[in-house]
């Protein structure tokens, strides 16, 4: 059975697996955090949210300072699909923002009415 944990991330729950909702690539173990089997771009926040000021005249410049703040932005590594976005201080570990109780999961999805309607809802979906 496979459920969708994020717009683009889902587990599967018989194999216990992340996988890709767009190309199906099997990322790693569910029971870890899915961020370590992405691609992460370290991202200069500058590049995103532009100064209004000059940097270098004014130390506040409606901007985040790259010095106290970088975006990370994951990829899966076959389709390149961006499935998610943090913003944290430099040299900071990827946020463990996401942790399921695969055993509940696969005990509630278990019942037939349930994978039925999962199939269901795959079909409208594609």
């Amino acid at each position: 059975m496979k459920v969708l944990a994020t717009e683009y991330l889902r587990v599967d729950l018989q194999k216990e697996m992340w996988e890709c909702d767009r190309c199906d690539h099997v990322l790693g173990s569910a029971r870890e955090n899915y961020k370590r089997f992405l691609l992460i771009h370290d991202r200069n926040p500058r590049e995103v949210h532009h100064p209004l000021l000059d940097p270098e005249r004014y130390r506040f410049c409606f901007s985040p300072d790259p010095e106290v703040c970088v975006i990370y932005e994951f990829y899966c590594p076959n389709c390149g699909l961006m499935m998610d976005v943090e913003y944290t201080v430099p040299g900071h570990a990827p946020l463990h923002d996401l942790e399921l109780d695969i055993d509940s999961l696969k005990e509630k999805w278990s019942g037939s009415d349930l994978q039925a309607n999962s199939a269901t809802t795959a079909a409208f979906r594609s």
